[in-house]
């Protein structure tokens, strides 16, 4: 099972890029897609539902802002949109798809770089969403949660650790609630199960020649549960060609749908 994750800062955009040319070439049983910027009525070509795949929007109710999809090789059981509560449906951050035992969510969670307001915001949304990650793990199922989390988890995950540790995505406090996600709620980070190096980021800044030099953050993840944690097989971040500012996170499980 092949799953990729990626955040498109712009679904249009990302496709006028040719990302869905290379999407057709991926092999990918699920695709979870985040900040598709687009209400789904402005996504009416057939482009934007790839051949062979089932397609699943949740858009924010405010245009040209946040939202997710998932792609789908199989139909799923059932997809849920949102989780019920207004800072995370209004803005269309979590689409779910449930594949028998297996779930598999695309999460765009809040940045807080902004203001102080909008890290603040972030902080709350984190702590519900960890509410709702333990309800997660008390029900009788596997999950996958991608996405654009906003947060690198260790100094390893982001090239200048010391001088961004006071800012959004990077602070004691947001990296503590990465450690509570595995420490206490059991999740696994499934690419640092196979690929422990330095240096490999999901997010460059357009700024100062960042992606030249490779000066990134590693904020896009695919968590797991524990029963899934012996199925990660291989991940690697594609960055042969460019969609969007984040590159894509695409790790292969040995496990069938």
């Amino acid at each position: 099972m092949r799953v990729i994750s990626v955040n498109v800062n712009g679904i249009r955009a990302a496709e006028k890029k040719g990302f869905y040319q290379w999407l057709a070439r991926q092999r990918a049983d699920v695709v979870c897609v985040q900040e598709t910027k687009a209400q789904e009525h402005q996504l009416d070509d057939s482009i934007f539902c790839p051949k062979n795949y089932h397609c699943y929007y949740f858009d924010a109710q405010k245009k040209g802002y946040s939202g997710v999809a998932i792609y789908s090789r199989h139909e799923p059981d059932e997809v849920l949109a949102g989780l019920g509560w207004d800072h995370c449906d209004t803005e269309g951050r979590y689409l779910q798809a449930d594949f028998g035992k297996l779930s598999i969510a695309s999460l765009y969670l809040p940045s807080g770089s902004s203001s102080e307001e909008r890290h603040a915001n972030k902080l709350r949304f984190m702590d519900k969403f960890y509410d709702e990650m333990k309800l997660m793990r008390r029900k009788r199922r596997e999950y996958v949660i991608c996405g654009d989390w906003n947060t690198v988890h260790k100094q390893i995950d982001i090239r200048n650790f010391q001088s961004n540790r006071k800012n959004s995505g990077c602070t004691d406090e947001e990296r503590a609630w990465v450690d509570k996600v595995i420490n206490e709620g059991g999740w696994v980070d499934a690419f640092r199960e196979v690929e422990k190096g330095e240096g490999q980021y999901t997010w460059w800044s357009n700024r100062g020649n960042a992606r030249a030099n490779n000066v990134g953050w590693r904020i896009d993840y695919q968590f797991i549960t524990p029963g899934l944690k012996g199925s990660v097989q291989k991940a690697w971040v594609y960055k042969d060609k460019w969609f969007s500012d984040h590159a894509p996170l695409i790790i292969d499980y040995d496990y069938e749908i």
